[in-house]
């Protein structure tokens, strides 16, 4: 089941508690156009609200692979936590931590960083965590 963005972009994104389930297209659209603001900002933040840490770390993953960053590693041992996971990963440490949350959406949000240019920051998100898939 597809769901449709409530306006059109990163900017129909905002303020959703959680993802929403996009078509094949849609998903493209909004990697493309993620793509663009992501290549503005030098360094990124990454939370990834999800049901385990197993579908945390593999949403991380593939979005490393898609984007040629950098494995973050892992600076606390939250792997093991049944239930929802919120993992936070920060490139500028090269960290990522999990901890146990209920209650949270499911998605991927990014916080883009750029000193030398603070109009390029943002977050955008929350993105599906099967997106960069």
């Amino acid at each position: 089941m597809t769901t449709d963005l409530p306006t059109s972009g990163l900017a129909g994104l905002r303020g959703l508690r959680t993802a929403p389930s996009l078509d094949a297209e849609t998903g493209a659209l909004l990697r493309q156009e993620l793509s663009t603001r992501l290549g503005a900002c030098a360094w990124f933040t990454i939370g990834i609200m999800a049901p385990s840490a197993v579908a945390a770390l593999t949403a991380l993953r593939q979005l490393e692979a898609v984007q040629g960053w950098s494995a973050l590693q892992q600076g606390d041992p939250g792997e093991g936590q049944p239930g929802p996971v919120f993992l936070k990963g920060n490139q500028r440490t090269g960290l990522l931590h999990l901890r146990h949350e209920e209650g949270l959406g499911e998605g991927i949000l990014i916080t883009g960083h750029d000193a030398s240019d603070p109009a390029a920051e943002d977050t955008w998100g929350p993105l599906p965590l099967d997106l960069f898939a």
